[in-house]
């Protein structure tokens, strides 16, 4: 197997300009899709089947009252632990010699349990097609020694493609950088692998906490909690049932 791949998305360098958007779109041959008002310049709400990677622009008062414009080049996590590989029963989502997740379009079967196992909601249904999509590295470039697209495009290098120890190397460096700029909350997010997930592909240096960025802060498999929930009821079922003892008893006694 090949060195695993990976993406790192510095956004103290994004302006925003959608390039990597745009490169997307047209390596891929998304069709345009007509713009939604989110309140912000963010022109999609979410990820969709045509729509896979995705700028989001966030606001926040700082601490004197001002306002603060945070940006974000979005995209698949292509995470080590993928939910929606786990969820797939068919076999039709699959981890490439690079490391990375794709979904086989003659083996779909339109299920969705990917989109509803996908814990950053970027995995997409379909409805012409009847089939799940997502970012896939631009795996045929990968095939031929290019970057994805969207890398290609970016002017700034806020992403950056490369192979993964190479990258969270450089990402690391590049927090105390900043910190040492007097960017006191500046963080990686995703890039240790013995954290959530174990570890995305697809990995981001923050400037404020990730929800700030509208990231989960502990991303969990959705899976991961049914055990818990099952506890939960039983617990729940077990309290009422102990409940509605005692007061039989109670009631059988003062008759």
């Amino acid at each position: 197997m090949a060195r695993t791949v990976a993406m790192f998305t510095d956004v103290s360098l994004c302006i925003g300009c959608r390039a990597c958007q745009v490169a997307c779109k047209q390596w891929n041959e998304l069709p345009a899709e007509e713009p939604e008002w989110t309140g912000t310049y963010q022109n999609h709400a979410h990820f969709t089947d045509k729509t896979y990677r995705l700028v989001r622009f966030f606001e926040q008062k700082d601490d004197k009252g001002g306002l603060q414009w945070h940006m974000m080049s979005d995209v698949c996590k292509h995470c080590a632990q993928a939910g929606c590989l786990e969820a797939c029963p068919t076999g039709a989502i699959y981890r490439t010699q690079y490391g990375t997740v794709n979904i086989n379009q003659d083996i779909c079967n339109g299920c969705r349990y990917c989109v509803s196992a996908c814990p950053f909601g970027v995995v997409a249904f379909n409805h012409g097609t009847g089939r799940a999509n997502k970012c896939t590295f631009c795996n045929d470039r990968l095939h031929n020694g290019l970057g994805p697209a969207c890398a290609k495009a970016c002017p700034t290098e806020s992403i950056r493609f490369g192979f993964r120890d190479e990258l969270a190397a450089k990402a690391k460096k590049r927090v105390e950088e900043l910190k040492k700029m007097g960017y006191k909350n500046a963080q990686l997010y995703g890039e240790d692998q013995n954290g959530p997930l174990g570890g995305l592909n697809a990995f981001f240096l923050l400037l404020d906490k990730p929800s700030v960025y509208g990231l989960p802060e502990k991303p969990r498999l959705p899976q991961d909690n049914v055990f818990v929930d099952s506890l939960l009821s039983i617990g729940s079922a077990l309290l009422v049932g102990v409940g509605a003892l005692v007061a039989f008893r109670e009631r059988g006694g003062k008759e």
